[in-house]
């Protein structure tokens, strides 16, 4: 088999990122760069800083990205595309257009007898009431049909500027926030009461919090948190027997 890769975060058209487009272009440039050695790619969520869908009106910009993910997909690599709490609004663009497949769900799966449990980690051992509360707003079925009715001019920047607004805020407050240990971290401590019922898992991915974590848990288990595409450009790479979490140096890129 050829390798699978993991990313997550890029946060593509962040009003709060001065250098947004030469980050598209870096991570066009890596996916370029590993599309024949790719059986597929796994996106964990937050690919977008805001993406909403109406009906026949998307998000402007990304062309680069969903271009080269064309690309790949035509040329026969999966691109599977996980929903973050700020891509959370998608229907059916990016798989009719693009043709990426779109998981709403944490999903596990097989992969050369390896099981994989993967998702983009936001509400997962986070105890967190106000993001809670915000998390089961955004996916309200009623709430996103009233935003659907503003016209796309506002709602468009409303979103962005809301996404801008909470970059900016974890700026200002020193960035994201280191590990926290195992007893602490939210996503560790919940992969580890996952593991108690699913103990036939040997990987569990991560994104959301923007920090890199390679961490075992058991003799047979490990959890990944990948890290971002703003600043940090990581990613893990299963080549059918290992999985490393690395970083992307242009030109380098030998997994």
């Amino acid at each position: 088999m050829k390798n699978i890769y993991f990313i997550s975060d890029a946060h593509l058209g962040s009003r709060a990122i001065a250098h947004g487009r030469q980050q598209e272009r870096r991570l066009v440039r890596f996916l370029d760069e590993i599309k024949d050695k790719a059986d597929a790619v796994y996106m964990l969520g937050d690919m977008f800083d805001f993406w909403f869908e109406y009906r026949l009106v998307v998000p402007r910009g990304f062309t680069r990205f969903l271009g080269k993910v064309s690309e790949l997909t035509d040329s026969g690599v999966e691109v599977h595309f996980f929903v973050g709490n700020h891509d959370i609004w998608c229907t059916d663009y990016l798989e009719r257009e693009c043709g990426m497949i779109v998981h709403h769900q944490p999903m596990t799966l097989e992969l050369a007898d390896k099981v994989f449990y993967l998702g983009h980690g936001d509400g997962l051992g986070d105890k967190d009431w106000k993001f809670r509360l915000l998390r089961a707003v955004f996916r309200n079925k009623m709430c996103r049909r009233m935003f659907a009715c503003l016209h796309p001019r506002w709602a468009m920047d409303f979103g962005q500027e809301w996404a801008k607004h909470s970059r900016l805020k974890h700026m200002k407050q020193g960035g994201e926030p280191p590990y926290m240990g195992e007893d602490k971290e939210p996503l560790v401590v919940y992969a580890k009461e996952y593991l108690k019922t699913h103990p036939d898992v040997n990987y569990l991915i991560f994104g959301h919090r923007h920090i890199e974590l390679d961490l075992m848990l058991s003799r047979t288990a490990r959890v990944l948190i990948l890290g971002d595409w703003i600043s940090q450009f990581t990613y893990a790479v299963f080549d059918g027997e290992n999985l490393f979490l690395e970083s992307f140096v242009e030109g380098e890129t030998e997994l």
